[in-house]
């Protein structure tokens, strides 16, 4: 008999990460794939992105509106509430034997409430980091708490994992799934790519994506507007993504359609480009630009130069190709600088990275093959702490 193993994917950036495990789980004879689809996946406003899921052949055995109708506090707690509520519904339909969750996204605890609920073990992937710029920090770490077994990307974040009293017989260092998805790309044409975005790539090239700082008070709106203004100074072409749906949201989205709509053929806002179109771009322009994991889990290893805007990110591992930087024009300004500079782009072209090597979906799926399926029993591991 097949083990059901359920996915619950909600942003275009997860279901990139989680797509080489999806296709390996479909090529199990042991192991039968769901597909619940929720978040900003039906959001017309962020690109409807369940179509990119439909059109790469996978089955969606449950989709879950949350309601993303604001980025406000209490607009986002309904939105959690009504994930908490659609998932535990499709979980008492579907009847799976696993949970996969990826990430720390706020509707991620949601759907984490809902199996424990539900009495279904859950699988938790790319736990044990930390971003301290964000509420992602917290939520992360709750999974980690909620979850049975984990599938770290790096040994830091294993050996944290076990810091936090986790099992080691739970815990598997697999690398990161973002690696199978640059070492299988099929790239997308440059030509194809203009015509998509609707303006030449020019020289210098940059593709630019903000999200929300969460634990900022102001969101990280006058940060986007210092990134925009360097950006304008530094000339070339501007390839804005869209932000997440996190609180803050509206203020940074319009302030780059804003940027956007007045340097027309020169700056492009695309909400969505999927993962195949966005790795195949990245490795055409000269520098990734913003506060995502992208460029720090991505962009080293497709050896491009990395400029990370603020703390949003702060506490991950970063590769040597990654710059850091304030978040005042200056300090933005200085760092493009660096990037663009022929000691960067070489130091770069040697894609170092933090996050292993190609084949962790493979690893997953065996262990996801194998995994013990009886009752959601877990120990708490006391573990000696050195003297402060």
């Amino acid at each position: 008999m097949k083990r059901k193993i359920a996915i619950f994917t909600s942003t275009r950036a997860e279901y990139g990460l989680l797509r080489p495990l999806m296709r390996e789980i479909c090529a199990r004879e042991s192991l039968q794939l769901q597909v619940i689809v929720s978040g900003t996946h039906l959001s017309a406003a962020h690109g409807r992105t369940v179509q990119e899921i439909e059109s790469d052949g996978f089955p969606i055995s449950a989709t879950i509106d949350m309601g993303l109708q604001g980025d406000s506090a209490l607009a986002t707690a309904r939105s959690a509430a009504a994930a908490l509520a659609g998932v535990a519904e499709a979980l008492d339909r579907l009847r799976p034997d696993l949970l996969v969750l990826l990430g720390d996204r706020f509707e991620l605890l949601a759907a984490a409430q809902a199996a424990v609920l539900s009495r279904v073990p859950i699988v938790h992937i790319h736990g044990g980091e930390t971003t301290e710029g964000a509420l992602d920090e917290f939520v992360r770490h709750a999974v980690t708490k909620l979850a049975h077994y984990h599938f770290a990307a790096a040994q830091p974040y294993a050996d944290r994992l076990l810091q936090m009293g986790e099992d080691a017989s739970r815990v598997w260092m697999t690398g990161a799934p973002a690696m199978d998805n640059i070492a299988g790309l099929e790239a997308v044409t440059r030509q194809e790519l203009e015509a998509f975005m609707g303006v030449p790539l020019g020289t210098p090239s940059f593709l630019v994506t903000y999200h929300p700082v969460t634990l900022d008070p102001h969101g990280g709106v006058e940060a986007v507007q210092a990134m925009l203004d360097a950006l304008d100074e530094t000339g070339g072409t501007v390839i804005l993504t869209g932000s997440n749906a996190d609180p803050g949201a509206a203020p940074i989205r319009a302030a780059l359609q804003a940027f956007a709509a007045e340097r027309h053929g020169r700056v492009a806002m695309v909400e969505s480009f999927g993962a195949r179109r966005y790795l195949s771009l990245m490795r055409l322009v000269d520098v990734v630009v913003g506060n995502s994991s992208s460029g720090l889990l991505e962009a080293p290893a497709v050896g491009v130069p990395t400029v990370n805007i603020g703390d949003r990110q702060k506490g991950r591992l970063s590769a040597p190709s990654v710059i850091h930087c304030r978040e005042d024009r200056a300090s933005i300004r200085a760092a493009l600088h660096t990037a663009l500079s022929p000691a960067h782009k070489a130091l770069s072209a040697r894609r170092q990275t933090p996050y292993g090597e190609p084949g962790a979906a493979r690893r997953m799926a065996d262990i996801l093959e194998t995994l013990p399926l009886g009752g959601l029993h877990k120990p708490f591991v006391d573990r000696s702490l050195s003297a402060p």
